[in-house]
Formats: structure tokens, C-alpha cells, sequence
């Protein structure tokens, strides 16, 4: 026989006045349970049992969570809740309904924010970063001289000279990413509501940016992504998502002893 949950798992905020099932969705964990709201006032917490106090930052464990969200958006607007964030089952409606008592003015301003909007995500690398290196160096003339000082002597010998080489060309990448990424983004930016640029996670990478966007606005904002991509196609390759919900916008972190 199945142990009773001894926690509830918490995903998102939405404005919900009556308690309901969230189908077509699976809980994170493996209790196979439903998903469900708890209510106070006209907010609602959506949430499911949970067999654990705390999961780890698994490529499994974030797609669950992320899916529960997508399904919701379907219907709600909603604010995503931290994930792994969870509460007692012993005192969970309690502690849900004061925590939307608690925070009522600040969740509704929230979702005023992205009501009617969803979060489109962008990222873009070079398709050959050798080629875009060989270029900065047909253009500097110092790190081109420095590079042919170098070439065939021993790494001892030279080993300050890289040094220097290595944060040049790094200075130049960097330089070169900002002008680049600027071109295929302000455009965007134009169309968005908000948006986040996001730290390049490899040197390969041009942007990493999340767009909150209207709504109506998803048809134009996809074709005027389609159009950069094309224009930059045998440079660039684009890694386009969304509408997801708006995890770069919004991220409610629960302190339970605040609440």
C-alpha cells in the first residue's frame, strides 16, 4: 500500500476562484497523482503531492515541472513559482492561502504585467567560430603580428605573448558579438514588451534572449524572427521557442517563515 504524501509541490500562480483538477498534465515525482488548485479569494496556487522535500536540478525533473506549467498556460495566466518549491501536506492549504493572503497586492500586479502576453526565447550562435576568429584577425593587424611571433617557437618561450593573443582575441569576440547580436535584437526588442538578454553561454553563441510579447503580436514577432534567420542563415543559426510561460519575467520565490 502507497504511503500518504507527507508534501505538496508547488508550480505556479494564477487567478482562480474555485478549486479544480488541472488535466492532461503529470505531476512532478512519482506519486502519479493529479494536479490541482488551492484557493483563496481569487488566486490559486496549482499544485500536486509530492513524495519528496526537495528535488535536484535534473534535465527529468525541470521538463516535468515545465510541462504542468505549459498545460496551465493553455488556460491561466499564470507566475511561475521556483522550482523544487514545496510545503508541508499537513498544513499545506493553510500555508498556500496565507501565502496569497500575504502577497495578494504583489501577484496581482504580476499578473497585470504578463496578462494577455507569453515569453518567446531566442538564442543564436555562429555557425563557424573559426571563420568569424579568422576574420578579426584579417582586421587587427597587432594580434595578426603577435600571432606570427608566436608560430613555432616554444610554448615556454611565448607563453606571456598568448596570454596576451588569447585576451585580445577574446576582447575583439566579445566586441564583435555585442555588434551582431544588436543587429538581429533591437528589432525584435521593438515588438516586445520586455526583454531580458541572457549571458552567452559558449563563445560560439551571438545572443541569449527572452521576449514578453503580446499575444497578438506572436504572428509578426515569429515572421520577423524567420526573416533574421534567413538573412543570417549561412552565418548564424537561430534556436527559436515559445510561447512558453514567462519563467525570465516572473520567478516567485516562497519564504514559508515570511508568510
Amino acid at each position: 500500500m502507497m504511503a500518504a504524501p507527507s508534501w505538496v509541490y508547488l508550480y505556479c500562480i494564477v487567478r482562480r476562484a474555485a478549486e479544480q483538477r488541472i488535466d492532461g498534465c503529470t505531476a512532478v515525482g512519482t506519486m502519479g497523482g493529479s494536479v490541482f488548485t488551492i484557493c483563496q479569494g481569487d488566486l490559486a496556487v496549482v499544485a500536486s503531492a509530492s513524495p519528496a522535500e526537495r528535488y535536484e536540478t535534473t534535465r527529468a525533473n525541470m521538463l516535468a515541472h515545465e510541462r504542468v506549467l505549459e498545460r496551465v498556460m493553455r488556460d491561466f495566466t499564470l507566475l511561475p513559482i521556483r522550482f523544487s518549491t514545496v510545503t508541508s501536506a499537513t498544513t499545506a492549504t493553510a500555508d498556500i492561502r496565507r501565502l496569497l493572503d500575504h502577497r495578494r497586492a504583489e501577484f496581482h500586479h504580476l499578473l497585470d504585467e504578463v496578462q494577455g502576453k507569453a515569453e518567446q526565447g531566442l538564442k543564436v550562435f555562429w555557425r563557424d567560430e573559426g571563420l568569424v576568429f579568422r576574420e578579426l584577425l584579417s582586421r587587427h593587424e597587432t594580434m595578426r603580428r603577435l600571432q606570427r611571433e608566436i608560430q613555432g617557437k616554444p610554448p615556454a618561450a611565448t607563453h606571456f605573448d598568448r596570454i596576451r593573443l588569447g585576451e585580445m582575441l577574446k576582447a575583439a569576440l566579445d566586441n564583435q558579438r555585442v555588434a551582431e547580436a544588436a543587429a538581429i535584437l533591437d528589432p525584435l526588442r521593438r515588438l516586445a514588451t520586455r526583454t531580458v538578454e541572457n549571458p552567452a553561454i559558449v563563445d560560439r553563441m551571438v545572443a541569449n534572449a527572452a521576449f514578453l510579447v503580446d499575444r497578438s503580436l506572436e504572428t509578426e514577432f515569429d515572421d520577423l524572427v524567420g526573416q533574421l534567420a534567413e538573412a543570417h542563415q549561412g552565418r548564424m543559426q537561430f534556436k527559436y521557442v515559445g510561447p512558453v510561460p514567462p519563467y525570465n519575467f516572473v520567478n516567485v520565490i516562497v519564504n514559508w517563515q515570511a508568510v
